[in-house]
C-alpha cells in the first residue's frame, strides 16, 4: 500500500538558540562549508522575519535560493516557521514575499498552521493574504479547533468574515470538546462574530460533549466578564440574539442545568428575567435536585453586591416552588449574612416555624458586621416564635396564592398605591412582622 508523505515530514528542522539567533550571522563560524553555508541563510531568513524585515528578507529571497519551508525549533521548544511566525506578529509584507517565494500556506508548525496564528492575533490582512493564497480556512489545529475557534476577539471579527467569505464552516465542531465556533462566540461575549455565524446557518441548539448550548455557555461565562455596565449589556444582547434565533431557553446540560439554573447561580437579574420572558421553567430540577430558587439561595452570601434578593423575589413572584419548610433553619443557617434574601424568602410562606433554633443559628458576628439593620431585621423574626403572623401579611399570602405564577403580572395593575404592590410583590422592609 502507499503511504502519503505529509508536507511537515519533508520539511528540515533548524536547531535556535533564541538569543544567539538574533545576533549578526556574519559571525556564525560553520563546522563545515556546506553545512554552514546552509545554516547561515536559514539564521538570516529567520532574524528577518522575527525582525519584520520585509526589505531586507526581499533582499536576501531575491540573491538566495533557500526552502523557505522550513522549521524552527528554538530552544527545544514547539516548533515555528515563518509563515506562521509573520502571520502571527502581523508582517503582511514579509508573508507576501514568503508567500511569493514559495512558501505553503496550509504548513503546520507547532501544532498550528499561518492562517491560525492570523486569526488568534486578529491580524486580518495576514489572514486575508493567506486565504487568497489557497489555506484552508477549516484546517485543524492540533488540538482539533479550526481558525473560527481561535477567534476569541472583538478585533478578530474582520478574520472572521474573511473565513467564511471562503468557505469557512460554521457548524464544524472541534474536536474534543465538540464546540462550534458559536459556542466560542458565547464564552467571550462577541454578539457580532456570533450574528455572522448565525447568519451562516450555525446550529443554534448544538450541544457539547458537556451538554452544553451556546445559551447555555453564554449564561456560565457571562458573569466572569461583568466588569461593568458595558459587559453586562453585551452579555445581555448576545443572550437575547441567541433567544431572538430560536434558542431553547430550557435545554439542560449533562447535569441536568439549564440557562437559569447558571443566571441563578451567578446572580443576574436582567438575564434571569430576559430567560423567565422567554419561558424558562422556574421550577426546573437539575441532578442534585436544586431549583434555580437552590442555587441563587447558595450564592447569596458570596454574591450580595449583585442583589440576590431580587432575584429570589424574581423568582418567587414567577411562580417558584418554595423551599420545604423544615428546611427553612438550613438555609437561614447558610444565608444569615443576607437578610434581604432571608426577608424575602420567609416572606412568601403563610407562617414560619421559629423555635430556639433559630436563634441559635445565628453568629453573634453577624450583628458585628451588619450593625443595626442586621439586629433589627433578626429581632423582629425571633419575636414570631410561636406567634402567627400578622394580619396584613395574611391578606398578602391570599393574594400572592390567587394570583399564582402572575404575580408579576397582575399585582402592578391592581387599583393599589405603590407601597402596597411592592408589599405584596415581597419588596423587603428590612423588618418581618
Amino acid at each position: 500500500m502507499l503511504r502519503t508523505l505529509q508536507l511537515e515530514n519533508l520539511c528540515s528542522t533548524v536547531q535556535l538558540d533564541g538569543r544567539q539567533a538574533l545576533l549578526d550571522v556574519n559571525n556564525h563560524q560553520p563546522r563545515h562549508k556546506e553545512e554552514g553555508e546552509a545554516d547561515i541563510r536559514s539564521l538570516k531568513l529567520y532574524r528577518a522575519v522575527v525582525m519584520g524585515d520585509s526589505r531586507g528578507l526581499r533582499t536576501f529571497l531575491k540573491r538566495n535560493y533557500i526552502d523557505v519551508d522550513v522549521f524552527y525549533s528554538v530552544k527545544r521548544e514547539e516548533l515555528q516557521c515563518p509563515l506562521c511566525i509573520a502571520a502571527a506578529q502581523g508582517f503582511k509584507e514579509c508573508l507576501q514575499y514568503l508567500l511569493e517565494h514559495g512558501a505553503h500556506p496550509n504548513l503546520n508548525a507547532g501544532g498550528k498552521a499561518a492562517i491560525h496564528e492570523a486569526c488568534a492575533n486578529a491580524n486580518t490582512e495576514c489572514a486575508e493574504l493567506l486565504l487568497e493564497h489557497g489555506a484552508n480556512p477549516n484546517q485543524l489545529t492540533e488540538d482539533g479547533l479550526t481558525p473560527l475557534h481561535l477567534c476569541r476577539t472583538p478585533q478578530s471579527l474582520r478574520c472572521a468574515k474573511a473565513l467564511v467569505r471562503h468557505g469557512a464552516r460554521v457548524d464544524l465542531p472541534s474536536e474534543e470538546e465538540e464546540e462550534l465556533p458559536l459556542h466560542v462566540a458565547a464564552r467571550h461575549g462577541l454578539t457580532k462574530h456570533a450574528q455572522l455565524y448565525l447568519r451562516y446557518g450555525a446550529h443554534i441548539n448544538h450541544t457539547s460533549c458537556s451538554g452544553e448550548t451556546p445559551l447555555g455557555v453564554a449564561c456560565v461565562e457571562a458573569h466572569e466578564k461583568m466588569g461593568g455596565q458595558e459587559d453586562q449589556l453585551c452579555h445581555i444582547q448576545l443572550c437575547c440574539l441567541l433567544l431572538t434565533y430560536g434558542a431553547n431557553v430550557n435545554l439542560a446540560d449533562k447535569e441536568h442545568r439549564t440557562p437559569l439554573h447558571k443566571a441563578a447561580r451567578s446572580v443576574q437579574i436582567s438575564l434571569v428575567q430576559l430567560l423567565l420572558d422567554h419561558g424558562a421553567d422556574v421550577n426546573a430540577i437539575d441532578y442534585n435536585g436544586c431549583s434555580p430558587l437552590s442555587v441563587v439561595l447558595q450564592s447569596s452570601v458570596v454574591r450580595q453586591e449583585r442583589q440576590p434578593h431580587v432575584v429570589v423575589q424574581t423568582l418567587l413572584n414567577r411562580g417558584s416552588i418554595k423551599v420545604w419548610p423544615q428546611a427553612l433553619l438550613k438555609v437561614l443557617t447558610a444565608c444569615a449574612a443576607a437578610p434581604k434574601t432571608v426577608e424575602v424568602l420567609l416572606n412568601s410562606y403563610n407562617d414560619v416555624p421559629v423555635t430556639s433554633k433559630w436563634v441559635e443559628a445565628i453568629p453573634e458576628d453577624i450583628f458585628h458586621v451588619g450593625g443595626e439593620l442586621y439586629r433589627t431585621f433578626y429581632e423582629s423574626l425571633f419575636a414570631l416564635e410561636n406567634k402567627p403572623r400578622s394580619l396584613q401579611h395574611l391578606c398578602r399570602s391570599t393574594v400572592r396564592k390567587h394570583l399564582g405564577k402572575y404575580c408579576y403580572l397582575f399585582v402592578p395593575q391592581l387599583p393599589l398605591p405603590m407601597m402596597l404592590q411592592e408589599y405584596l410583590l415581597l419588596e423587603p422592609k428590612g423588618y418581618i412582622s
